[in-house]
């Protein structure tokens, strides 16, 4: 790839000098140099940020391999896919902060179901999912094999099943680029999801062995294998949008070696950002900042360490776009 910088990252560089801005700027240029020196990267992402559309970035990041493992809700995982498959049904509320009671109940009648200013049709995004998906659960059910919740997505996409109802570009569904590099993906609380719940009804059914799917004691046993084996040299990264399950629970893998694996030359965690914009007090996990962490054993004392408390729907697009040159 060309070293020239393109206009996005020009304007950055030209204008974020203070504040949260600088802050942006810096963790950008720290994401970067971690990756030049070898260092590898996870991202996590929390809040509705595939419903915000972040694949539109995301997906070249994969591509480009700034990425090299993903931690993400269970409604991140199953989103992306909904907006790939029923893009032109989902509906925008641009005055959400004045609907009434009777306003939302409306809504819900016709089937939408409203994340801030945007509202995601059940009939065509989890109606048209869970068809598919059903049978991939039910021939692993019955044939005794298991798997992770990211795996039975990557299964459906790579099927080409749903291509059919393509409603976005598909260079813009960062599942997809997932999919198609085969990107580890740990879904912790996978369970709190449209699809989670969907599969909780076949259990409560009889229709599907919980054991079916994979569980997060699994994925956390899978991620104790994976990072040992790609912490060497300059080690792994963390860069967390928003905070929540999705970053708390990797960050942990850690302290965890260390502490109950008794692994004592495990390395902490190499680079870390977050960008979020909860606050430290009332003891908020998604809100403390960086230095917090290296008393839960997370982050070393010199961790470049770095905190864009923002609106991650604007910030992290903008550090992509640095990162891949834009």
């Amino acid at each position: 790839m060309s070293t020239a910088r393109g206009p996005i990252s020009q304007f950055i560089e030209k204008n974020y000098l203070h504040f949260n801005a600088a802050a942006l700027m810096d963790a950008a240029k720290g994401y970067e140099t971690h990756l030049t020196e070898g260092g590898k990267m996870m991202v996590t992402i929390a809040g509705a940020m595939s419903t915000a559309e972040l694949g539109i970035s995301l997906a070249e990041m994969i591509r480009e391999g700034k990425i090299d493992i993903i931690s993400c809700t269970g409604a991140n995982l199953e989103e992306d896919i909904m907006n790939l498959v029923a893009h032109s049904h989902y509906k925008r509320v641009p005055n959400y902060r004045d609907l009434s009671p009777q306003d939302e109940w409306n809504l819900l009648e016709n089937h939408y179901n409203r994340v801030t200013d945007t509202c995601i049709p059940e009939e065509e995004a989890f109606r048209r999912l869970q068809k598919h998906i059903y049978k991939i659960w039910k021939d692993a059910d019955t044939a005794g094999e298991r798997y992770f919740p990211h795996e039975f997505m990557y299964k459906i996409l790579l099927s080409g099943e749903l291509e059919q109802y393509y409603e976005i570009d598909p260079k813009n569904s960062w599942m997809l680029a997932a999919a198609e590099k085969n990107l580890p993906i740990v879904v912790p609380g996978w369970e709190d999801s449209t699809m989670g719940n969907i599969f909780a009804s076949y259990v409560i059914k009889n229709e599907i062995k919980a054991t079916t799917m994979k569980s997060g004691i699994e994925y956390m046993a899978w991620l104790a294998d994976w990072y040992p084996k790609n912490s060497g040299g300059k080690g792994v990264g963390f860069f967390q949008i928003g905070g929540g399950i999705a970053g708390d629970f990797p960050i942990c893998v850690v302290p965890m070696l260390y502490q109950d694996m008794e692994m004592t030359d495990i390395p902490f965690w190499s680079y870390f950002c977050q960008v979020s914009d909860s606050t430290t007090s009332y003891g908020s996990y998604s809100g403390a900042v960086p230095n917090e962490k290296i008393t839960w054993g997370k982050l070393d004392i010199n961790t470049p360490k770095f905190i864009v408390e923002s609106d991650a729907t604007i910030v992290v697009p903008l550090i992509f776009a640095w990162i891949l040159k834009q």
